[in-house]
């Protein structure tokens, strides 16, 4: 086996793959740029290699400089992770060429289904179906506009060489065919050093279900069944599960099955993944394949038991894969969810700055018989990059059943402590309990359909809003015990905490009456509902641990005027504990409000701004194209919200602004 491989990436699946190579032992490489000189993988590694400045194009993707730094530590291999160059064939053939390792399928295999035009061309040369489209190459966007007319709109806009999501737009008439193909080419060009784009028809309602494969290069070639990678945001995924809660036996064979032979018609080896979309009817069409691991491969690992990283690299060290097709069952569900440095109350920005707070659920077996698992690339105190994609974290959980699955992430996501960046930890929580979730009625517009004024918190149902209230009011009631002993420590005189509260929450106010033992509290609300509290919280804990009537409550908390603010199942709540007479008061206190900020158009994310359309004086119309903001390898152009005059410009092309500088002021 390899004494020492170099691991060409960074994050999180550098971590994961340091892990399963400590495992195997193996020594490992890490590399690093400017922004990662202090970054978990570096400190995971063995060896550490410095390769450049911050930006992935003068460091992560530049072919000379891994190659330096693999000659430079003896590496005998290489795993490149996922995006940068996993799937570049010029640096599979580097490797080759100097005797080295590459992790993963050979270099042809790469440039025959790593290219996206490609390999729709080789699947239907196969006879494999495939989305109608243009698989040539565009020249200009009028080229782009005339060619999505004629497939019909809506049309995909794609970089051949994309991935993540990145490099992709949908397109619904000429125009924002036009502007769709420039910001995807821009995107493919930063991101993987390619600009080539190509065109084919959107898909309405459709399921991303893609299919795991694992070949050796002994010819066995075996499907580690599917994943359901329908939840996504701007063409990126959110949330994946395994196996998918919509096909049946006889679909997830066939799709297996061609997901194989195609694989076996381009001689590939290594893990690599078949992408299909599949209609209502499970009707499933060849989308792409990914030539490397994928970012949700664990929700695979923990429905079969495959360390997919182990078998990549005893694969590329000529070992025979260890099993056949008939040896793969699926055993339970899997779900992952992604934890993006993105901020869902502000239509899921980039944030970047630093974690002061990052406490992860503990790993392993849980106390109801799932699985809790966190890989991660992150660690309290450390930065947030805007060089880099905004995942921080792949938050998994396994159990025996889908339902199982998902109330085990849910407590896994309220357990999870994130503090000092924006991230969507509230809203991957509100998705695990939407109905139609739960129910498994998902498409890829599940999120657009669902969501389609973004994301303001959870809007959480009567019953759960009791729970949290009896939560508060014996959390308040322990506070309260607190509070008057060190008061009457300080003047002799210990007053009595009453036993009649309001609590007040989401627009809503329950009167309740706290009835406190040795053992916890019993809140009643009315003389026939009382729901039984038991806790060990105390007073400046930041999550607070409970049951209610036997069923686990974990609530994110701290102290606010009069209450908590308490965060939960997608919900971020400011919770008031009152006495009747406070309540009453309170009701006749002014609201603050915000200050107008309807003349200015302000920076939504902390970012370069890369471009400005307009000049002082200009001019323009609702929808009109005003800056564009570069941030985390995405391209985000900023459109007015309603005609107007521009007064002042206050900043230019290549300017770095911070979350809400103004970029220009309107008359």
């Amino acid at each position: 086996m390899f004494k020492k491989i170099l691991i060409a990436n960074r994050g999180e699946i550098a971590c994961r793959v340091m892990k399963t190579a400590r495992k195997m032992g193996i020594k490992t490489v890490a590399v690093y740029s400017d922004a990662d000189r202090d970054a978990l993988h570096v400190k995971m590694a063995d060896e550490a290699v410095y390769i450049g400045a911050s930006p992935a194009a003068q460091s992560y993707i530049v072919i000379d400089k891994i190659m330096q730094a693999v000659h430079q530590t003896g590496a005998e291999a290489v795993h490149p992770g996922y995006g940068f160059l996993s799937e570049n064939r010029n640096f599979a053939a580097a490797l080759e060429a100097a005797g080295v390792v590459f992790i993963g399928p050979p270099s042809p295999a790469i440039e025959a289904m790593g290219d996206k035009i490609t390999s729709k061309k080789i699947a239907q040369q196969a006879n494999v179906s495939t989305v109608p489209g243009h698989m040539g190459l565009i020249a200009d966007a009028d080229e782009a506009a005339a060619i999505s007319a004629q497939i019909g709109y809506p049309v995909m806009i794609k970089a051949s060489a994309g991935g993540g999501g990145k490099g992709m737009r949908i397109a619904w008439n000429d125009a924002e065919a036009r502007e769709g193909f420039q910001s995807s080419k821009n995107e493919a060009a930063a991101s993987f050093g390619d600009d080539r784009i190509f065109i084919e028809k959107f898909v309405t309602q459709p399921r991303h279900i893609e299919i795991q494969v694992l070949a050796d290069k002994h010819g066995n070639i075996v499907y580690l069944h599917e994943r359901e990678c329908s939840i996504q945001r701007r063409n990126q995924k959110v949330i994946e599960e395994a196996p998918s809660p919509f096909l049946d036996e006889a679909t997830r064979r066939a799709m297996g099955e061609q997901a194989c032979a195609l694989a076996r018609a381009v001689g590939y080896t290594s893990a690599g993944t078949v992408e299909f979309i599949v209609d209502g009817a499970r009707n499933f069409y060849f989308l792409e394949m990914n030539t490397r691991l994928q970012v949700e491969h664990p929700v695979t690992e923990l429905i079969t038991g495959v360390d997919l990283v182990e078998q990549m690299i005893r694969v590329a060290y000529g070992a025979p894969l260890p099993f056949a097709q008939s040896d793969l069952k699926i055993n339970g569900w899997a779900m992952e969810s992604r934890l993006y440095a993105e901020d869902p109350y502000r239509n899921f920005l980039p944030s970047i700055g630093r974690l002061t707070r990052y406490r992860p659920p503990v790993e392993g077996a849980t106390a109801s018989g799932g699985i809790v698992r966190n890989d991660t690339g992150v660690f309290e105190g450390g930065e947030i990059s805007m060089f880099y994609d905004p995942m921080i974290a792949k938050l998994c959980t396994w159990a025996p059943t889908r339902t199982q699955a998902i109330t085990e992430m849910r407590i896994a996501l309220d357990t999870f402590e994130v503090e000092g960046i924006g991230h969507n930890l509230p809203f991957v929580g509100a998705v695990m309990d939407h109905p139609r979730f739960q129910s498994g009625n998902i498409t890829t517009a599940f999120i657009a359909e669902e969501y389609p004024d973004g994301f303001q918190g959870a809007h959480l149902p009567d019953d759960i809003l009791r729970q949290i209230a009896a939560s508060a009011a014996a959390m308040h009631r322990v506070a309260e015990i607190r509070r008057t002993k060190i008061s009457g420590t300080l003047n002799n005189h210990t007053r009595r905490v009453g036993d009649d509260w309001v609590v007040s929450l989401q627009g809503q106010s329950f009167a309740v009456t706290v009835q406190a033992d040795p053992e916890g509290s019993t809140i009643h609300f009315d003389k026939d509902t009382a729901l039984r509290v038991t806790s060990d919280w105390t007073p400046g804990q930041p999550l607070a641990r409970l049951s209610v009537n036997g069923s686990p409550v974990v609530i994110k908390t701290s102290k606010i005027p009069m209450g908590f603010r308490m965060r939960l199942r997608g919900a971020d709540l400011k919770v008031h504990v009152q006495t009747p007479r406070q309540k009453q008061l309170s009701g006749l206190m002014l609201e603050k409000l915000p200050p107008d900020t309807s003349k200015f158009l302000l920076c939504p994310m902390p970012g370069l701004i890369a471009k400005i359309m307009v000049s002082e004086g200009d001019e323009v119309q609702e929808g009109q194209a005003l800056a564009t903001v570069e941030a985390m390898k995405m391209e985000n152009i900023l459109k007015a919200e309603r005609r107007g005059v521009v007064k002042k410009i206050t900043t230019s092309a290549g300017s770095s602004l911070k979350v809400d500088e103004v970029i220009m002021e309107f008359e």
